[in-house]
């Protein structure tokens, strides 16, 4: 590693400009969601083709993530995450430009990748500040991601309610990102690899560690996935409650994730990550039998309300563990990063088929049960727990995330 070092006061000041890039990556992602109608009547793709779609971006991010060591590698951390963060922003502007079913998946792929990419990047960072502090820093570092994904959709659906093209609307929102963003990564860790350090291979399979840290971040994905998509239509076919109250419900879920991410580190600070994840498993379990025997509306939103609270902050727990977990940080995350994805991926759909074969109820039986593989192995986090031994004042030596 080269000899440079960071203040305190450096290392703080990274902290709120990855922060920042956290919210700048989820506005992204906030602003498309808002205008897939528009991208799909604009492709002139129906429901089925639109579905097809939209699992190119997380077939990108899979293919693309294990890249993202490298690039950091070559370019160092903060010239790395400048570059991935700015084409993911730009990225923004492609699907809405895709006139039919083929340039859509292509343009998709192109978004997905990009996303993972940046994702790796900006986490393995993360990983790194919160080393230095000594203090957890990554839960609220995912629940400024949500902060950012709440304002790019308010934007969104201001823009759809006015009627703008989102081609327009796109392009203005990618612009102004792409700004933000790269003055964020002006103060981010600018961490660069010894002379004599061997970079990473182009392609490799996760190591093990990460694959049993993704296991446990597998079922939290799934968890969000399955309820941010199903919680409205559960409410509106199981209990036949009125769609305002079903969206309100997806409301409520969404916005405990996000309080309980922000709030979250003085909990990882006070009780270890392993204790906070067995205490989160709990509690998604709760919500989730809460919902699956829920007698009144009221009953299912708490079990919503209290599912979001219980896997708000196990993702970015994962990402710390991860990054604290063998060699080499930045394959071990991206590992942990692909995991979420498919899950991700494959939650919505999958409850869906279920809940076709048999009914919504049997489809969070599934889900209260793979909350149960959060409490149940949130051993496999015991990395994510820091030893305090850093002093407050120290100038602290440069290390790779």
């Amino acid at each position: 590693m080269s000899a440079v070092v960071h203040t305190q006061h450096e290392v703080r000041r990274a902290r709120y400009a990855v922060a920042a890039v956290f919210a700048v990556h989820g506005a992204v992602t906030g602003s498309f969601a808002t205008r897939v109608p528009w991208v799909q009547d604009h492709a002139g793709v129906s429901a089925g083709q639109l579905g097809l779609a939209l699992a190119f971006p997380a077939l990108g991010a899979s293919l693309a993530m294990p890249l993202a060591g490298g690039i950091s590698h070559r370019f160092g951390a903060r010239n790395a995450l400048r570059g991935l963060l700015a084409l993911w922003t730009l990225a923004l502007v492609l699907p809405a430009l895709a006139p039919n079913l083929l340039t859509l998946c292509l343009a998709l792929f192109v978004y997905g990748a990009t996303a993972g990419m940046s994702d790796v990047a900006m986490n393995a960072l993360g990983v790194e500040v919160e080393n230095r502090l000594d203090r957890s820093i990554m839960s609220g570092l995912h629940g400024m991601w949500s902060v950012g994904a709440v304002v790019g959709s308010a934007a969104g659906t201001l823009a759809a309610h006015l009627g703008s093209d989102a081609r327009l609307h796109h392009a203005l929102a990618a612009a102004v990102l792409t700004v933000v963003g790269f003055a964020a990564c002006a103060w981010v860790l600018d961490l660069q690899p010894a002379e004599d350090e061997e970079p990473p291979p182009r392609f490799a399979l996760p190591p093990r560690s990460a694959l049993l840290i993704g296991a446990i971040g597998f079922c939290a994905v799934f968890a969000e996935g399955a309820s941010l998509d199903w919680s409205a239509v559960y409410l509106r076919d199981q209990l036949e409650t009125s769609a305002g109250l079903a969206a309100a419900c997806t409301t409520g879920f969404t916005l405990t994730m996000a309080v309980a991410r922000i709030a979250g580190d003085r909990v990882v600070d006070r009780y270890g990550a392993v204790r906070t994840v067995r205490a989160s498993g709990v509690v998604a379990l709760l919500g989730g039998l809460l919902i699956v025997f829920a007698p009144h509306p009221a009953v299912a939103m708490t079990g919503f309300a209290l599912m979001g609270l219980g896997i708000a902050v196990v993702v970015p727990l994962c990402f710390a563990a991860a990054g604290r977990s063998g060699s080499n940080p930045s394959l071990a995350i991206a590992g942990v990063a692909t995991i979420t994805y498919t899950s991700g991926l494959i939650a919505p759909s999958a409850i869906g088929m279920l809940a076709q074969a048999t009914s919504l109820m049997v489809s969070f039986m599934l889900v209260t049960l793979l909350t149960c593989g959060i409490a149940g192995f949130a051993g496999v986090l015991r990395a994510g727990d820091r030893v305090k031994v850093t002093r407050p004042d120290a100038a602290v030596p440069e290390r790779r995330p």
